[in-house]
Order: structure tokens, then sequence, then C-alpha cells
């Protein structure tokens, strides 16, 4: 949705009641008023009044475009191997542990074209005060605290999409839930999105949630339920990577392989 840029802010009427207006005044004013100024000498002409500056055109502002109202297309097959210079956004699914993050950013920072990463966790996250955990229990407040943040990121990635800039999102999305998971994001993102999932073992995904620490570390028990919840994903179409056996490096190449026969043969979801 495109927005016109506006006219530039008024100046404040009137004196103001906040800190900085009083610094103004003050410096402004730092003495009694001296004596009246003499009246112009005959023929004298009175200087021009200042007008309000003229905003500056988008041209000298890095101008930013707005997504589109539309949903994102899927990109044109690459010309070469790996998803090469083409822009793309990709949706990493998997469980707590699975290393989506970790991958994600690997991945947007060895591309050679601008590519972005958006992490659910890390948006949700911007709530400080009333921030809704779902570990303290699930209840509507926590629920509605992620789809702000699937939405807030979907607007992300048609931003970045729209200046040029590949968009990779992570969510632990269950196949279970598809109105407010996967579907959630075709919703927000559009049909252009491509999910992968990734789906290490078990016993890998404990380990590594065992090193986390905050509230981002669950118990092993929920561990346990939210990968057994993933399973289901086997059998959706949807490609899925089992990095049980691969460092960041090997993962985040067999992703971009993986992206490239999506963009070429692009899952039914």
């Amino acid at each position: 949705m495109q927005h016109a840029v506006g006219a530039p802010l008024p100046p404040p009427q009137g004196s103001g009641n906040g800190p900085w207006t009083t610094q103004a005044q003050h410096s402004a004013h730092p003495g009694p008023p001296g004596p009246p100024l003499p009246p112009p000498a005959p023929g004298h002409q009175p200087p021009a009044p200042q007008h309000a500056p003229v905003p500056p055109s988008r041209e000298t502002t890095g101008h930013v475009q707005l997504p589109p109202g539309g949903p994102v297309p899927l990109p044109a097959p690459p010309a070469e191997p790996g998803t090469g210079a083409a822009t793309l956004a990709v949706l990493l699914i998997g469980p707590a542990g699975a290393g989506k993050t970790t991958v994600a950013k690997l991945w947007a920072g060895r591309r050679r074209v601008p590519t972005a990463h958006v992490s659910l966790d890390d948006v949700r996250e911007w709530v400080c005060s009333g921030f809704a955990d779902p570990q303290a229990g699930w209840n509507d407040h926590s629920e509605a605290q992620y789809r702000l943040a699937r939405r807030t990121c979907g607007f992300a990635a048609r931003n970045f999409l729209a200046n040029g800039i590949s968009c990779i999102l992570d969510d632990a999305v269950f196949p279970d839930r598809p109105v407010v998971g996967l579907g959630g994001w075709k919703r927000h993102v559009g049909p252009g999105l491509l999910p992968v999932v990734l789906l290490p073992g078990l016993e890998v995904v404990l380990e590594r949630n065992a090193a986390r620490s905050g509230n981002r570390r669950l118990s092993d028990e929920e561990v346990a339920r939210i990968h057994g919840r993933m399973a289901g994903w086997y059998g959706s179409g949807l490609p899925i990577i089992d990095n049980s056996t691969y460092d960041v490096e090997t993962t985040a190449r067999v992703l971009d392989d993986v992206l490239a026969r999506s963009i070429a043969s692009p899952p039914a979801w």
C-alpha cells in the first residue's frame, strides 16, 4: 500500500511546556529587552518574509517503497545453481532447538544479494511490559501476541521484497493448526512464500534446547511434545531437512539447494 509523502510539520504553537521548549525560550531571551529599533530609512525595503522549506523529493531522500497490497508472487527460477540472485521470501519451520534462527541468519548473511532475516520470537519479544509468555500458560493474550507478531513479520517481509531485498522468516508452525500457522503466513505474505521444515531428531533438539537460557529454554517434556507435533509435516508435501548430522554451514547449503528446487517446482500448500 503506497502512502503519499505528507507536508512538513508546522512549528509548535504557543510557548509549549516541554523541557526543550523552556530551554529554547531561555536561550532566545538571555536578558531584558533592549531599546526599540529605529524606524527604517526612507526607500529601505524590508526583507522578504521567509516561507516554509519545500519538502525534498523522494529522489533525494532515499525513498523507500512500501509493500503493495497484492500478495507476493513466486520468483523466477534462477539461471545458476542454488537460489542465485533471486529475490524470494522463505519461511523456515521447525521445533524449538532445531536451529532455525542460526541457520536462517547464516543463510541470509552468505547470499550475494541483499537478504533480511526476521525471527518471530524476536518480534514477539518487542513487547516489554505485558509480554504474554506462553511458558507461563497459553491463553488469549499469548495467542493474540503471536498473531500480532506474525502480521508484523508478514508486513516486514512484503516491505523488504518491495524494495528488492529477500527475506527469511522463522517460526515454529504446527501442522495441526494450519489456519493460525501456515495459513496465517500465507495470508500475511502470499503464495510466493516458500516454506521449508527443519526437523532434526529428538535427541539433537533436546541437547540444543539444554544449551539455551532465559524464556527460550523449554522443559524436556515440552520440547518432546512440540517435536512430536512437528512430525506431522512428513507427508505434507513440504520439503523437510533433517539436520541431525549437519553443521550450520552444511544445513545452510542444503537449504539453498532445497529452495532452488522449490522455486522450480513450488510445493502445494
